[in-house]
């Protein structure tokens, strides 16, 4: 599987074989461009401008915003109902945590998660091996909070999203601070992740992704 993230929480998910997955397309207001990715499946984490911009992405594809589980072109997908807050939801409403089974791999995608989810909400999501979560605040998952998701879940890689980069003009915490939270120092980055279920490692990798300003698949 490939993963590309072009910024913020937006990722595509890429597979030979199966639908091609976007999470959380953006519009250039804020800051960044990207090439228009194709995708045959969008999800949108929560009701937020800056997350949905569906114009953003080449089609035909299918539209998910919400809880359920689907099976579109062998990409199974499950969405768990969560806060965009810490607050149950009262300042930036609710989350949606869209998980994608892919060839063997499970990708969770935390979207806009604003706080630490219950055990039950864990145990609905199931085993991790891929999660990309928010780490940068902004009513998102802080460095301390996305340590203790990271732990509730154990995956075997981590990539971090939603975080201070050139470009962006909303403001958000640096990446530096989630590294130090972490024990990392020196973090490599990779333009893009490509992994199977063969080369994933039992202890937990953090891998830092730059934001994709060259190919829209």
């Amino acid at each position: 599987m490939n993963i590309t993230w072009y910024g913020q929480t937006c990722f595509r998910l890429s597979e030979r074989g199966c639908a091609n997955v976007v999470t959380d397309p953006f519009p250039p207001e804020i800051g960044l461009t990207y090439p228009k990715p194709r995708a045959e499946i969008v999800t949108i984490s929560c009701d937020d401008e800056a997350c949905r911009y569906t114009s953003g992405v080449r089609g035909p594809s299918m539209l998910l915003d919400g809880p359920g589980e689907y099976e579109i072109g062998s990409v199974f997908v499950t969405g768990i109902s969560t806060f965009a807050d810490n607050k149950r939801g009262a300042e930036r409403g609710l989350n949606t945590i869209f998980t994608f089974s892919i060839d063997g791999l499970t990708v969770c995608h935390l979207g806009h998660l604003g706080h630490v989810p219950s055990q039950s909400q864990v145990e609905n999501v199931g085993p991790v091996d891929i999660l990309l979560t928010p780490i940068g605040g902004g009513g998102s998952l802080g460095p301390s909070q996305a340590s203790e998701v990271i732990s509730l879940f154990e995956p075997s890689i981590v990539v971090p999203m939603y975080y201070k980069i050139d470009g962006l003009k909303e403001k958000l915490g640096a990446l530096e601070r989630f590294l130090k939270q972490m024990g990392l120092s020196n973090v490599k980055s990779e333009e893009m992740l490509k992994v199977s279920k063969s080369n994933l490692s039992e202890e937990t990798q953090v891998i830092v992704l730059e934001p994709n300003r060259k190919n829209g698949g």
